[in-house]
């Protein structure tokens, strides 16, 4: 056993040693001190010393307000020693209906919003309890509940509160501890009192039957909640998981067909100002292209306007939209890590946080009728005395006359005891008459039969939880369903069908031109270009390949290592500028040269072939990269490289090779592969294939000569069968033995 040090003792610790010691001191406090809610009131310490500090001023609901720097000066300088702004935070929050479902504190004065907006300064605010503190704190003078010194000693504070509302369900809580954290939703707290009910009248209830009372979270800010049941049902007997929260909308008509769509509850926690900042940088990025404007209409309750760009798009696939790409859908998490009666903290699921609210009522209601009981007897005790100095009257006056010391001679006359007569001796004269002596009778026949009541609930449990079922109800009848602030308010419904959002709708479609340079630098302009069109580029470097595209299109790059490579149209760099390399978009190195740039049309199929003079017909599906490294369609021998990709448009395939000789066979002669190195298209003595376009015969092969277009349709002499050596090409051929 390690011995405790004495003052300026120094003892060589090794480091590891005194960091995890210390370290586990930190994360304890942290634990049980600071960050969980006990599970009995689920209270934080702050917020229990704050309540029990505006209870010793005396801010019950039918008193006066108090300012809040007065109720966190108390609470800091007699319980919490910790900085004023923690502690102001924290009572702010107590009394935020948008933050908490059931307020423990009312406040008077700006107390922050819902937009995010701060709170007045402490000195400005002011603050008294609400009926539902009022609840929590009912029966703390009746040694209810244990208490403990302060920090410094020179006060007592409750180590729980007597908690007769199921305050760690119905308002929830949030904290980070260390290595833990806890995370537990609101609840209606009439759907908890009726699960109470039924877990006192059938203590064996599983989670399925609770869980028909609590059906999930109710926040203070409304939303429909659209978790599947079972997910529900999982969460709650696991005590973690997340539930799924959307705003509430509505569609409002208006003139000449057009309509807008009103939020009228967001999500809880969603600061609204931001919510609408976020739409409004979603539009600005042209992620919403079915949105025209977003407006904050809100006064009193929240009014957010979201104008369709068209009527013809539907409400529901508007909505679906800002779900998937804001905060007017949120996943809620469920992490019901508490601290349980002994301190420890521990993860529990719905019906152990239920049984132990119910077993720390109790253990308070015990309490409370042995408190009760211990205080009937005392006062029976000197109703006893009355009693007997009524019917002696005469030998009590004279004895109190005539004796120096009449305590001990009341107690020897009368056999009373000593609180006995030192109550005959406190009497006052008036006490004297015959009325008070009949009222006194009265009081003491009523203790009688409280006190028997009292001893026959300490005796018989079944009639302890009666009594408790009582409690509850009365809960139940001042916060349920049938009250203002118990009203459930966020609706229960079926998980949402999926509502498939094509692409164009969630990138605004229009034209662009996709421009490559040689040295693989690429851009977008606006509209589509032609090819003589005055672009500039970087000096030595010149246009390689120009498509014209959509937006909301994919394209397919094919390099020299054999790969294809996918790109969005969004995501392309603008016009303004050179661009930026592609290299820097897909893992291109600089080693790899770009074959083609092809727009990517679902159901396409795509020829590829190498130097080599070998290939096949891929589909363009097959290719399609979902990561920058993407996907092997070719592959090569060693000193191979990728030579041509061309879109299938045809029956016929045309190859020229590096000597200028050209063959054309049937397309069909072509395997059609996801991958591999092909057949052979065509035989060379020297050099290697240069180039490959599939056609339509009957239309002729055309190629590029300068600034024109050249059709062959005679094209007899170079009709062949895959494998041979080909013809030397046309007159007019470009040099560069390339079609394009």
């Amino acid at each position: 056993m390690n011995k405790v040090p004495s003052p300026g003792e120094i003892r060589p610790v090794p480091l590891g040693e005194a960091l995890s010691e210390r370290y586990l001191a930190y994360a304890l406090s942290t634990i049980m001190g600071r960050s969980l809610p006990d599970v009995r009131d689920g209270l934080k310490p702050v917020h229990r010393r704050l309540l029990y500090a505006m209870r010793q001023l005396r801010l019950d609901p039918r008193s006066g307000f108090k300012k809040s720097a007065r109720v966190v000066g108390d609470v800091i300088g007699k319980f919490h020693p910790h900085g004023d702004a923690a502690v102001y935070d924290a009572l702010v929050r107590l009394a935020q209906d948008f933050a908490v479902r059931y307020p423990l504190i009312e406040g008077q004065g700006n107390f922050g919003n819902i937009d995010g907006d701060n709170p007045a300064a402490m000195r400005y605010t002011e603050a008294r309890l609400t009926e539902v503190a009022e609840a929590l704190l009912d029966g703390i003078d009746e040694d209810a509940v244990d208490f403990r010194p302060t920090y410094d000693g020179s006060e007592r504070e409750p180590v729980v509160l007597p908690a007769a509302f199921p305050n760690l369900l119905a308002n929830g809580a949030q904290g980070v501890a260390v290595g833990m954290a806890t995370s537990i939703p609101p609840h209606n707290a009439g759907e908890i009192a009726d699960a109470l009910l039924h877990l006192i009248a059938r203590p064996k209830s599983g989670i399925d039957k609770l869980i028909g009372f609590v059906r999930g979270p109710d926040f203070p800010t409304g939303g429909d909640l659209v978790e599947p049941a079972e997910s529900i049902r999982e969460a709650y007997r696991t005590g973690r998981g997340s539930f799924r929260l959307r705003a509430r909308w509505r569609v409002e008509k208006l003139t000449h067909g057009q309509y807008q769509i009103v939020v009228f509850e967001v999500p809880y926690q969603v600061q609204k100002a931001r919510l609408v900042e976020r739409i409004a940088e979603l539009l600005a990025a042209r992620k919403l292209p079915m949105l025209a404007d977003v407006r904050d209409e809100s006064a009193a309750d929240v009014r957010l306007v979201i104008e369709p760009r068209s009527r013809a798009v539907e409400p529901e696939l508007v909505m679906e939209s800002l779900f998937r790409q804001s905060d007017l859908e949120v996943r809620v998490p469920l992490n019901m890590n508490v601290l349980l009666a002994d301190r420890t903290p521990r993860v529990v699921g719905l019906r152990e946080a239920l049984q132990a609210f119910l077993d720390h009522r109790h253990e308070v209601l015990v309490r409370r009728t042995r408190h009760r009981l211990g205080r009937i007897e005392e006062r029976l005790e000197v109703l006893g005395g009355y009693l007997v100095a009524y019917l002696n009257l005469d030998a009590v006056i004279r004895i109190i006359r005539e004796e120096d010391e009449p305590k001990p001679a009341l107690r020897r006359r009368f056999s009373l005891s000593e609180a006995q007569a030192e109550a005959i001796l406190n009497m006052r004269l008036r006490a004297l008459r015959r009325l008070e002596e009949i009222e006194i009778r009265s009081e003491h026949k009523a203790l009688a039969q409280e006190r028997k009541e009292m001893k026959a609930l300490l005796g018989d449990e079944g009639r302890r939880w009666r009594t408790l079922a009582e409690e509850i109800k009365r809960v139940r009848e001042r916060f349920g369903a049938k009250t203002a602030l118990g009203r459930r308010r966020t609706l229960i419904g079926a998980p949402p069908k999926e509502v498939a959002v094509p692409l164009e709708v969630m990138v605004e479609r229009e034209p662009i031109t996709v421009v490559l340079s040689e040295k693989g630098w690429i851009r977008t302009v606006r509209g589509h270009l032609e090819a003589g069109a005055d672009l500039k580029f970087k000096e030595g470097d010149r246009l390689r390949f120009l498509v014209h595209a959509q937006t909301t299109d994919k394209l397919l790059v094919f390099a020299t290592n054999g790969r294809f490579y996918t790109l969005a149209g969004d995501r392309l760099p603008g016009g303004r500028g050179h661009g930026e390399p592609l290299r820097l978009m897909i893992e291109l190195g600089n080693e790899h040269d770009v074959v083609a740039l092809l727009l990517y049309r679902p159901g396409e199929r795509l020829l590829v072939a190498s130097d080599a003079g070998r290939g096949f017909v891929v589909p363009a599906d097959e290719v399609l990269a979902q990561t920058r490294a993407g996907r092997q369609a070719l592959n090569l021998a060693p000193g191979e490289e990728a030579a041509a990709c061309a879109a299938v448009e045809g029956d016929s395939v045309a190859v020229v090779g590096e000597n200028r000789k050209l063959l054309i066979f049937p397309l069909d002669d072509l395997p059609v592969m996801a991958r591999g190195r092909g057949v052979i298209l065509q035989k060379y003595r020297a050099g290697g294939l240069a180039d490959a376009r599939v056609f339509a015969l009957a239309s002729g092969l055309s190629w590029r000569s300068g600034d024109r277009t050249r059709t062959e349709t005679e094209l007899g002499p170079w009709i062949g069968r895959r494998a041979q050596a080909g013809r030397i090409a046309p007159r007019g051929f470009p040099r560069s033995n390339k079609f394009v």
